[in-house]
């Protein structure tokens, strides 16, 4: 009996981002902030929808994080005076209080009530775009792809930055 060959994922173009590396089917197409960089092929083995809910979310949160940083170092507010003013030595005083129980417990109800339009979102069953809670309070929501390409990517800057910013704070205190 002839034997058949198993298809390949893998493709003999090479990525956009990472010219060394084969493309991965399927990366082309995705919307904005994306530029075929995969190189570890997380994204055979993962939903892209779920990871790009991740980056996104991730994002949002070291964006605030580093703003929060920053503000933290130049302003005290009145009803907190013996709060300290370096990031990291704010997280020792928020775990004493009990302050970050309550930002775990706010946090947990979130992703326990997003996490039924996630699933949907993965299994194909709705048109939500990842990191879209139909949440538009000041009329800001970014409805260009420009505008997207540049929340991520200003995300992925945030990460990078709030590192830095914590990696700092611990080493020279």
């Amino acid at each position: 009996a002839p034997v058949r060959k198993a298809s390949s994922k893998w493709t003999m173009k090479k990525s956009a981002s990472v010219p060394f590396v084969d493309a991965i089917p399927g990366l082309s197409e995705l919307p904005a902030g994306q530029a075929e960089f995969d190189p570890l092929a997380l994204s055979v083995s993962l939903p892209i929808k779920w990871m790009q809910e991740a980056e996104i979310k991730h994002g949002r949160i070291c964006m605030l994080a580093f703003l929060g940083a920053i503000v933290q170092e130049a302003y005290t507010f009145p009803w907190y005076t013996d709060a300290p003013k370096l990031f990291t030595q704010g997280h020792d005083y928020g775990a004493h209080n009990g302050s970050l129980l309550q930002v775990l417990i706010f946090t947990s109800f979130f992703e326990v009530m997003t996490l039924p339009a996630v699933i949907q979102m993965i299994k194909g069953e709705s048109d939500r775009a990842p990191g879209d809670f139909n949440l538009d309070l000041f009329g800001m929501k970014a409805k260009d792809p420009l505008m997207l390409q540049k929340e991520i990517k200003n995300g992925r800057l945030a990460m990078l930055a709030i590192s830095g910013v914590l990696t700092t704070e611990v080493l020279t205190g």
